[in-house]
């Protein structure tokens, strides 16, 4: 069940990160600015931060499984009819819809997890999902330029949307069966205001879109920094930048192992969880800047480093989350978490264009990063709370 998870997650990060390296082919192609394409780049988080809510909503409401095949057979449709759009509305809209579809993924992973896997088990668990996250973009990265500097962007999109598909056949054989009951919370909509309420939703809503800024300022502009301000012939960008999300892939699952091992030993989860967050989050931010100051060979370095550094976060973004919730309210504070972390989506990808644009150089960009990045680091240690189970009302 966990590897299927993970699996999704590798292939919705592919599908939700391959425009950003078919960018500079984009660019030349329909003849965008920097800004145009920033939020072409940014309209994915637009539809995926907007109906977060209502996915997490579904997931706990009804049976996770039909919630995320529905999801996935959207976002893999989105995926392969981009492959064949030539207006940049047309791929706009497309990009819309993925967002739409790719909203459910993670309420669903957070309704799964928090109902099969306990607390001591729940780092690695969701390391493995954070290696999906890493490899996805590492996969496209390394593959996906290498493939689209020889054939072109265009079927690379087709091919993906259409095989990936068959992720659905193993989903609807082995996901756990059985809904979710309903309890009154749910009927009344008091979960919303009880979810609101608690201090501790809001630091994990700061966390996440301090760490969410500085994966998508990755995702959606590296590729572009790396061919444009260092050099990089498109081969060279996709190696280094495929190498570097196996960084974030490896961290995430040895920090997530050290980090259950940890509370397996006494460890209390709110010393664990918050260190692992904190300091990854912070980390990477800071190792990214001293990456866009740094002479060529010091900065490929520092760049591997802060992608371990974030993958040391993302093991324990989740498990933080899900043991807050508990199994009440696992889908919907994700679902509320994300879209308000995800803004980050929408204006990470705008901001650094726009910055682009007007400095005409991408400094400026690294060190807005780096201080949302430190301002996550502040959120997982000062706003949120002891991480065990709310005492839900109802």
């Amino acid at each position: 069940m966990i590897a299927l998870l993970a699996l999704a997650a590798l292939i919705n990060y592919i599908d939700r990160g391959n425009l950003s390296i078919a960018a500079s082919l984009l660019k030349d192609e329909l003849g965008l600015s920097a800004s145009q394409l920033g939020i072409l780049l940014s309209s994915f988080f637009w539809t995926y931060s907007l109906f977060l809510p209502v996915s997490g909503w579904l997931a706990d409401r009804f049976d996770a499984k039909w919630v995320m095949a529905l999801g996935f057979f959207l976002w893999s449709g989105a995926t392969a009819v981009t492959g064949g759009l030539h207006a940049f509305a047309a791929l706009l809209a497309a990009r819309l819809m993925l967002g739409i579809g790719e909203s459910v993924a993670y309420p669903c992973y957070a309704r799964t997890l928090v109902r099969h896997v306990p607390e001591v088990g729940r780092g690695f668990a969701n390391a493995l999902i954070a290696a999906g996250v890493g490899c996805g973009p590492a996969l496209g990265t390394f593959f996906g330029g290498t493939l689209m500097g020889r054939y072109g962007w265009r079927p690379l999109f087709i091919v993906l949307g259409l095989v990936s598909m068959a992720w659905l056949i193993p989903w609807f054989a082995w996901m756990p069966r059985g809904g979710a009951a309903v309890s009154p919370v749910e009927k009344s909509g008091a979960w919303f205001l009880e979810l609101v309420m608690q201090r501790s939703m809001w630091g994990t809503c700061g966390g996440l879109f301090g760490a969410n800024y500085v994966l998508y300022f990755e995702i959606t502009w590296l590729p572009y920094y790396l061919v444009h301000e260092r050099h990089l012939s498109m081969g060279t960008m996709a190696k280094i930048g495929g190498v570097g999300y196996l960084c974030y892939s490896a961290g995430a699952v040895v920090f997530g192992w050290i980090s259950d091992r940890w509370i397996a030993a006494g460890g209390s989860p709110t010393l664990v969880r918050k260190t692992f967050a904190g300091v990854g989050a912070g980390s990477a931010g800071l190792l990214l800047l001293g990456c866009a100051l740094a002479s060529p060979m010091v900065s490929m370095i520092l760049l591997l480093l802060a992608f371990a550094a974030g993958g040391m976060c993302g093991s324990n973004i989740w498990a933080i989350t899900q043991t807050l919730a508990g199994p009440k309210m696992a889908g919907r504070w994700t679902g509320l978490q994300n879209l308000l972390g995800n803004l980050a989506g929408i204006i990470a990808p705008a901001v650094t264009g726009f910055v682009i644009d007007y400095t005409g150089h991408f400094i400026m960009a690294f060190v807005i990063m780096a201080i949302v990045a430190a301002l996550a680091a502040l959120s997982y240690f000062f706003v949120i709370g002891p991480v065990k189970e709310v005492a839900w009302e109802g």
